[in-house]
């Protein structure tokens, strides 16, 4: 048994890891001591809910407050620290510790978990990894906690800040606020300052990637000394954040903005932007958004965040990636070009994969759930299942209702999601060496 696991594949061990992770999340919630009744909560709902918070999405079937203890609060909060990082980091973090030295098999683990672009230097990442996270969520917390305190004493202030910068830089998405309604999130506080904008600089921190963290400690501000890779997810970050704002305002302007102030209005629309990449907080009511404003919010959670990172989607490199090589091809270049560089054929036909393999099982996933669930508008359905695979955690208030065949599902996306749907088709598959003689060729016709 021992030895079958050394052999594992990279991919294998890493989505084994997430699966012992989320399986022991869900006997710790399934202890009477985490349920605030006393009772033991059943399997699918501990299971849906240790699956969602350690692949760092957000969607419930219990409110976090108003269900669990503070033990089963702090298993979820630990779940999702372990799921942003990885639970490879974590364990190399631990090693590291213990003084101990890290194998080559090991870093090898290390660059796939973080989809570092090189092995050399991985060890150092981490460590970087540890500290740029502590730091982070350190200020986040402090920042929350001019909020907090105030309003719920010092000590159970301080416990609601760091509960909820952890969650907003692991693009978690669970929140507390249950104390003054079930699954209100931070709906009250749509023209806070402090909660808004603290909470969107960490999404868009932990989403942007450890790669980037990484260049940018490198070469400060000097945009023309980043790597493609940096240029190419603060571009692309940038463009679907304020993009996405801007779209949001004017589909909701007259609707759920229509009584606003222009500062409420203002941090509404980026906060729905921001969150969507794979966040799952909400300043305003899902559930009402327009049919626009909906079908915009699915399209930037299949998108999500960026590689190496807390959030989830195809990310924005692999969506960037087809966009530059259909850009080019319409203008007659068979080549992908941006930023005067060239990206290699191979990470083109990676990124086409990936994303096809995202749109089946959406499109699976949303057949199913709508055969099981019956009535349940197709909408809806869609924008659920976008926010499971995208690990996102928004909903327009069917996540309680499914029943337990739907939940597997949602909960099977989120996992794939979370470990990457190329790693997870990987670790069912063999490596095979390509084949030295290719079979004849012969052309089709196609559009």
């Amino acid at each position: 048994m021992i030895k079958k696991l050394k052999n594992l594949s990279q991919a294998q061990t890493i989505a084994l890891g997430f699966f012992i992770v989320i399986m022991t999340g869900t006997l710790l919630l399934m202890l009477p001591i985490s349920s605030r009744d006393g009772q033991c909560v059943g399997f699918i709902p501990a299971m849906f809910t240790a699956t969602s918070a350690t692949c760092v999405t957000g969607l419930v079937v219990v409110d976090t407050y108003t269900h669990w203890t503070l033990f089963g609060q702090i298993v979820v909060i630990s779940l999702i620290q372990i799921g942003g990082l990885g639970f490879v980091t974590m364990g190399v973090l631990f090693a590291m510790a213990l003084n101990r030295k890290v194998s080559l098999k090991q870093r090898a683990l290390i660059k796939e978990s973080v989809n570092s672009l090189q092995l050399g230097g991985v060890v150092r990442l981490v460590r970087k990894i540890f500290i740029g996270t502590l730091i982070f969520e350190l200020t986040g917390a402090f920042l929350l906690s001019l909020f907090f305190v105030p309003r719920l004493g010092l000590g159970r202030g301080i416990y609601y800040s760091i509960f909820h910068s952890i969650s907003a830089f692991c693009n978690a998405g669970f929140d507390l606020m249950g104390f003054r309604g079930e699954y209100s999130s931070f709906t009250g506080e749509y023209d806070s300052i402090i909660i808004n904008m603290t909470i969107m600089s960490l999404i868009v921190i932990g989403g942007i990637g450890f790669i980037v963290w990484d260049d940018i400690s490198k070469h400060g501000l000097h945009f023309r000394k980043y790597m493609l890779h940096t240029k190419i997810v603060l571009t692309t970050t940038c463009v679907l954040i304020f993009g996405g704002a801007f779209l949001f305002y004017i589909f909701e302007r007259n609707n759920l903005m229509s009584g606003m102030s222009a500062k409420g209005a203002i941090l509404s629309s980026l906060f729905s932007s921001v969150t969507a990449r794979t966040a799952g907080f909400n300043t305003i009511d899902t559930a009402a958004l327009t049919p626009s404003s909906k079908l915009l919010t699915s399209i930037l959670m299949f998108i999500g965040g960026s590689p190496g990172s807390t959030a989830g989607g195809i990310k924005t490199t692999t969506a960037a990636t087809i966009i530059f090589y259909v850009g080019n091809n319409l203008r007659g270049r068979s080549e992908c070009n941006v930023f005067k560089r060239r990206i290699d054929d191979d990470t083109v036909k990676k990124a086409g994969v990936i994303i096809c393999i995202y749109l089946i099982l959406a499109l699976a996933g949303t057949l199913a759930i709508c055969h099981i669930q019956g009535g349940a508008p197709i909408s809806d359905v869609l924008f659920e299942v976008c926010s499971a695979i995208g690990t996102v955690g928004m909903s327009t208030g069917i996540t309680r209702d499914l029943t337990d065949a739907s939940r597997i599902i949602i909960a099977l996306l989120m996992y794939c999601g979370r470990v990457g749907a190329m790693t997870f088709a990987l670790a069912f598959t063999e490596k095979k060496t390509a084949a030295h003689v290719l079979l004849p060729g012969e052309s089709i016709t196609v559009g």
